[in-house]
């Protein structure tokens, strides 16, 4: 430690020096959860992280900024000033941050991000990093009924639209509580750190559900939200590889920088899926999405009245889009997904692996589909990922993004 260097730096690289050289700028709002914040720098710091925060009034009524100061040895910013903080820390020039992180954010502040307003030296900030494409990392923390209003769930989903990471907050007490320390810290670290280990690699992804119209608007489908598939997108455009997204009518967005082919139908999603494989060379095809199997046997263009008092419907069995895709090219590393429900877990994988086989897939990703917080139209999931030699891979409860992560390793070291 340097002379007249403050003290706290010295805790910098101690763990790890794997963020050593990057610059994040920890913002913290008026959430109770602020009182963690000061750790969630800490730990940044010991992996080698130099730590700069940027606070709202509110926050201060919460954390004092001396708690921030000495914590991070950097002063702290509460006010714009004629210093330009926003522009040092988040413009366009070579000694920007490497990354903003929000911990925690509240309702309000995500609110204003998504509607372009900034008012506070934190919301200042997010608009000025954005615009220069500095990566964001948002942990929201507030009341459960808040983060369940409709339109908070649109301005995340705005944000994670624009390429903002939002993590899971833990909902526990009747409040979404800002996530674990070390989940916040390990999600900075792999932004920072993700290797461009699938550079050059070409990827096919399907995600969402797909509907099987039985009148003229009427439609069979699943819930399906789309979050595993953009999961998948997300991490392997993170690690460098060309990704085209056969997209189904998901609640999920996709990632604004990923090809994108909006489909509708299992019949669309078919066609999009073997021209692609036929158009172009793609070393791996995944296909994440939960498209319908059942279809009806005739479909008539019109609205059919209730007055009927009775609907019979004859359902035929659709294709299976996995079934063509090693005959529209034969080397692609084919990765599928099942879903069971109520089943044992060894009859999940039996059956999974049954299907790898008839299949002639590379690997197979199977999860029961009956437990809590798990597969459909949630942020997590706990799956079984089994390859042509029965290897089994079990990834217990974990987001959806961890699994992506998990299974692209997987992937790559078979590429």
């Amino acid at each position: 430690m340097a002379f007249g260097e403050h003290t706290s730096k010295s805790i910098i690289g101690t763990r790890s020096r794997e963020l050593l050289g990057k610059r994040v700028v920890l913002c913290v709002t008026g959430s109770v959860a602020a009182i963690r914040s000061p750790d969630i720098a800490r730990e940044l710091m010991r992996l080698g992280a130099d730590v700069y925060v940027v606070m709202t009034k509110m926050a201060e009524h919460v954390v004092h900024p001396d708690m921030f100061h000495w914590a991070t040895g950097n002063p702290v910013v509460t006010e714009l000033t004629g210093d330009v903080e926003h522009v040092q820390y988040g413009g366009e020039h070579r000694q920007h941050a490497d990354l903003i992180l929000v911990a925690p954010s509240t309702a309000n502040t995500i609110g204003k991000v998504a509607a372009g307003i900034d008012d506070t030296p934190v919301t200042t900030l997010l608009t000025t990093g954005i615009g220069a494409g500095i990566p964001v990392i948002i942990a929201p923390a507030m009341h459960a009924s808040m983060y369940k209003h409709p339109l908070v769930i649109e301005n995340i989903k705005k944000l994670q639209g624009i390429g903002i990471e939002v993590l899971m907050p833990r909902f526990e007490e009747g409040k979404a509580k800002i996530p674990g320390t070390e989940e916040i810290v390990e999600a900075v670290r792999r932004r920072l750190t993700k290797p461009k280990d699938l550079q050059g690699r070409r990827i096919l992804i399907t995600a969402g559900p797909t509907r099987a119209y039985i009148d003229a608007f009427r439609y069979i489908t699943n819930p399906s939200s789309g979050k595993m598939g953009v999961a998948i997108a997300e991490d392997a455009m993170g690690r460098g590889a060309e990704v085209t997204l056969v997209y189904g009518p998901a609640t999920a967005p996709p990632p604004p920088n990923a090809k994108v082919i909006k489909i509708e139908t299992t019949e669309e999603m078919l066609d999009a899926v073997v021209g692609e494989l036929k158009a172009k060379k793609y070393d791996a095809a995944i296909l994440s999405a939960a498209a319908s199997d059942w279809g009806p046997a005739e479909r008539v263009m019109e609205k059919t009245p209730s007055s009927k008092g009775e609907w019979v419907l004859k359902l035929k069995a659709l294709p299976k889009i996995i079934a063509q895709v090693k005959k529209a090219d034969p080397k692609v590393f084919l990765v599928g997904f099942k879903a069971e429900y109520n089943i044992s877990p060894e009859e999940l994988v039996d059956r999974s692996y049954k299907r790898l086989k008839e299949m002639k897939m590379n690997l197979i990703v199977a999860n029961d589909v009956s437990k809590e917080n798990r597969g459909f139209n949630v942020d997590t999931n706990e799956v079984y990922i089994i390859d042509s030699k029965r290897v089994i891979t079990h990834i217990p409860l974990t987001t959806k993004r961890e699994i992506a992560v998990k299974l692209l390793d997987k992937i790559r070291d078979s590429l």
